[in-house]
């Protein structure tokens, strides 16, 4: 155990990672030595920013926490504090059940950790953030909340209505982080598309992007979390104007059977969302969109299963991920539909989607070798340098992978030439 050492252990979100920055950046500031993700933690105090999405996230949580009291056993590490999106909902079950936890925190009390450990939260350290990604790339978190109150979401519980940034906070930020050598903004909230609503009773992503597009030194701008119902269309010829806005949207659509999109009162229809990607491709060139399916929903019947299969094998989405659905305690789903697909069915279903998906995506990058694409590299891997196109963002899209030999420096912009594909990666080489 190491004396004045934190250790923070982040899971879920990218969300989650800018609120355990921030909480660094408070802790580095009253004299900690701050470690994040460490294999091996030692700090005499560990905080688990747990997440409570789903079931697996869930799970991962606790087994966490529970690997974590084995190694305080062993006087390896001190005190264990827990907060997030998960001790939000079970603060008391946490601290009942699990008493090797020193400390259990909400999402929004971190001045409650900087009280107990004898320091106050210092106001003139807002917008600063402990950076744990690498320098070239950061995720601004632009609102909080969700108003959407989707059947299946426990998000709304956890994190109460939605509540807009400033725009001029969220610039500043940004300011901020490109002076430091970062490069790439990753722009992120639960509905980004309903950026502003409740500070300026309009929606302003557009007039967000744009001016975050317009910021001296942001060579790529990317944007994660839209809400097709309602979808702002002023954000597409902005997208198309800046070239270091990413030709890249994430825009979960959860299912395209007009019952189960009823039943999750998605508030869309099928038909309404391929209108409105057929609009997205078509105002922005090139986009690659990135999307979310769920399975297994109440009621989920095999033909619901059918039409969502047909409406993924004909949009070819070049990004998408899927997970089964599992009952959120508090949600309108857990409220009024029996959870009655059994596993095995979700998981078949899941299983059948996603090796779809990896035909889909296989096509997609085959069609890329032989171009010559702009990238940024990562990190060095074992024999090859990780880089990203702007098609791709960190850790769930595809990497381009370039020989260990190539002469690359991390954070560095290149031009590659595409030689050979895979489904979830591309083989480069330097032009």
């Amino acid at each position: 155990m190491q004396k004045n050492r934190i250790d923070l252990i982040t899971l879920g979100c990218s969300k989650n990672l800018v609120d355990s920055e921030r909480l660094m950046a408070q802790l580095a500031h009253a004299g900690y030595k701050m470690y994040h993700d460490a294999e091996d933690p030692r700090g005499e105090i560990v905080i688990v920013n747990t997440c409570g999405f789903i079931g697996d996230a869930k799970e991962e949580s606790i087994n966490t926490i529970l690997q974590l009291t084995e190694v305080k056993k062993k006087h390896r590490i001190g005190k264990i504090f827990v907060m997030g999106c998960l001790s939000e909902r079970y603060r008391q079950e946490i601290a009942d059940e699990l008493p090797e936890v020193d400390a259990v925190y909400g999402k929004f009390d971190w001045k409650g950790i900087l009280a107990d450990l004898g320091h106050r939260w210092d106001d003139s350290l807002e917008g600063k953030r402990f950076q744990t990604t690498p320098p070239h790339y950061a995720y601004v978190k632009i609102a909080e909340g969700c108003d959407r109150r989707c059947a299946y979401c426990a998000i709304p519980i956890i994190t109460g209505a939605y509540k807009s940034r400033p725009m001029e906070d969220v610039l500043s930020e940004v300011r901020g982080l490109v002076a430091q050598g970062v490069h790439e903004i990753q722009l992120i909230a639960q509905d980004l598309t309903g950026y502003g609503h409740d500070l300026y009773r309009r929606c302003n992503i557009a007039e967000l992007v744009e001016q975050i597009a317009e910021t001296p030194g942001v060579e790529w701008l990317r944007l994660h979390y839209a809400y097709p119902n309602d979808f702002p269309l002023d954000l597409l010829p902005v997208m198309a104007k800046h070239e270091n806005i990413c030709r890249y949207l994430d825009i979960a659509l959860q299912h395209a059977s007009d019952h189960v999109l009823k039943c999750m009162r998605r508030h869309i229809t099928c038909a309404e969302t391929e209108e409105l990607l057929t609009r997205i491709r078509r105002e922005v060139p090139g986009i690659h969109l990135r999307t979310t399916f769920m399975v297994g929903f109440p009621g989920e019947t095999e033909e619901d299963f059918q039409e969502l299969l047909k409406f993924a094998r004909e949009q070819k989405f070049e990004r998408m991920g899927a997970f089964a659905y599992s009952e959120e305690e508090g949600t309108y789903a857990a409220r009024n539909y029996t959870d009655d697909i059994p596993a095995e069915v979700k998981q078949d279903r899941l299983d059948r989607l996603m090796a779809l998906q990896e035909e889909i995506s296989l096509e997609h990058q085959e069609a890329k070798v032989g171009q010559v694409m702009k990238v940024i590299a990562d990190r060095l891997e074992g024999d090859y340098w990780v880089t990203r196109s702007e098609f791709d963002s960190p850790e769930v899209d595809p990497e381009i992978l370039i020989p260990a030999n190539a002469d690359i420096e991390v954070g560095k912009f290149y031009l590659v030439k595409i030689t050979s594909a895979a489904p979830y990666e591309l083989y480069a080489r330097l032009v």
